[in-house]
């Protein structure tokens, strides 16, 4: 009997934290920043070093660079070509190219790229309002 009562309680918080987990992202919306502007990914000599933020950087983890927007700003960039998105955290200034709106982590990158091979992409940038805050 106990063994049956342990299931159901694990049961209905695994019920309640989704629900949790729902409601953030119902919560969550979106203004557009910039439309068609290009994205490129920091290159891996990077890894380990301190980013303006004073983060390390690690092209494992959802991050990006821009020259304005303030530090922890959260930026859903979406592949124009595929419509693939992903959001990233801003922890670093640049890019410093001409013609870059934004660098993303290697993962960031590889998440919405159509080419793994490609350089830079073409991207749309939302900034993301979460109405919890």
């Amino acid at each position: 009997m106990n063994l049956r009562y342990s299931l159901f309680s694990i049961l209905i918080i695994l019920c309640f934290a989704s629900c949790k987990t729902a409601n953030r992202t119902k919560n969550t919306k979106t203004s557009l920043y910039k439309d068609e502007v290009f994205a490129c990914y920091y290159h891996n000599k990077f890894n380990g070093r301190k980013t303006a933020s004073g983060e390390v950087f690690s092209n494992s983890k959802l991050t990006a660079a821009h020259k304005k927007l303030q530090f922890g700003t959260k930026v859903k960039v979406t592949n124009i070509e595929n419509d693939k998105s992903v959001i990233v955290e801003i922890n670093d200034r640049g890019p410093f190219t001409k013609g870059l709106e934004i660098d993303l982590s290697k993962k960031a990158f590889d998440a919405i790229s159509h080419d793994k091979k490609a350089g830079k992409l073409q991207v749309k940038l939302e900034l993301i309002n979460d109405s919890k805050k």
